[in-house]
């Protein structure tokens, strides 16, 4: 009852966050945000993320790739937006950042308005490795540098795989 309040939704919401069992996803993503990010922006960036999370309104074959999930999540944004959680605000697909004469893509940049900093989304249809993990922190660092204001927070990233091992 106190999230239908705290982000007003309609029943039909409320009925799919319960459906998707939204209580038992609520916050249980891995996340190393105790050690990078200041108390209040770290508990907060915790209940933020989900895992795992719902994509059941897609509708992509068994054998996707990357760039089919990331034009169905789009495509999809106000679903995707619903599962994300309250306070994202989509900035772009395949955002461009340019490095040290290179150009690099991150396949989803959105902005969250509560914790005021950028989230970087790494999508993956692959089990997890770690240097995944490593590409993600580039993005975080150059969004940091790049486009954050003095007065954004630390950029948060996200890695979505098939799995977390």
């Amino acid at each position: 009852m106190q999230k239908t309040i705290e982000n007003n939704w309609s029943r039909a919401v409320l009925t799919h966050q319960i459906e998707s069992n939204l209580y038992q996803r609520q916050g249980k993503a891995l996340s190393n945000f105790d050690n990078h990010l200041p108390t209040p922006q770290s508990d907060l960036a915790k209940q933020t993320l989900k895992d795992p999370y719902c994509f059941d309104f897609l509708t992509l074959s068994e054998k996707y790739n990357e760039k089919e999930l990331e034009n169905a999540l789009t495509e999809n944004i106000s679903q995707f937006l619903l599962e994300l959680g309250a306070g994202f605000a989509f900035v772009g697909k395949q955002y461009k950042l340019p490095v040290s004469d290179k150009d690099f893509y991150i396949d989803l940049l959105f902005y969250h308005i509560k914790l005021r900093c950028y989230v970087v989304i790494e999508l993956k249809t692959t089990e997890f490795k770690p240097e995944y993990a490593g590409k993600l922190n580039f993005y975080i660092s150059a969004v940091d540098d790049i486009l954050a204001s003095e007065q954004d927070n630390t950029t948060i990233g996200l890695l979505i795989c098939k799995s977390q091992r």
